[in-house]
């Protein structure tokens, strides 16, 4: 494992994340009720969550101080600016990422689906723009983007090449082999060559 990998000014940066995983769900669904019945109360955020209305209630305390919701004179919860901000950066990460796993990489929707919502509240707005523009560069030509298709459905784990691969290249080892760990403990190679 090389150093750069623990190096303490990019892992502690997680912690530095504006908005948690949670978090980023809690103001999601209040913009989704408001826009669907008009009006967020905490019960129907709970609901939708399906979670405690205690847990809700707690949560959206912590926002309330974060000053992303606040609550209009009927104690309907309503999303500041900031907060709809935050929401909408979210939800667009989540729509690039699931977009660019699903049509571009190939993967399954359902995967695509469940990656893109682990990684949609971490990744930077300079990132997705990046993301964008190259899925716009990939699937705005036909032929470029039946290319990639064509190559990503040929999919295989390891490098493609024996004698030189440009990204391991540089690497002490092949960036897509692996040694994990699996539910009983015996090691097994997650991709070979």
């Amino acid at each position: 494992m090389t150093r750069q990998i623990n190096d303490g000014s990019f892992w502690r940066e997680f912690e530095k994340n504006d908005i948690t995983h949670s978090a980023a769900h809690y103001l999601m669904a209040i913009d989704v009720l408001r826009d669907e019945y008009g009006y967020a109360r905490v019960t129907d955020v709970a609901e939708m969550l399906e979670i405690s209305r205690g847990a809700a209630s707690m949560a959206i305390a912590q926002l309330k101080k974060r000053d992303w919701v606040t609550e209009d004179r009927n104690r309907f919860l309503l999303l500041t600016d900031d907060g709809r901000r935050m929401a909408k950066l979210v939800e667009h990460n989540f729509r690039i990422l699931s977009q660019f796993f699903e049509e571009v990489l190939g993967v399954s929707k359902e995967l695509a689906l469940a990656d893109a919502c682990k990684m949609e509240h971490l990744m930077s707005l300079e990132t997705g723009r990046r993301l964008v523009w190259l899925m716009r560069y990939i699937l705005s030509d036909d032929k470029r983007s039946k290319e990639i298709q064509k190559a990503m459905s040929c999919f295989v784990p390891g490098c493609e090449s024996v004698d030189y691969c440009p990204l391991c290249d540089s690497q002490e080892e092949c960036m897509l082999t692996i040694d994990t760990c699996d539910v009983h403990g015996t090691k097994k190679r997650a991709m070979e060559n």
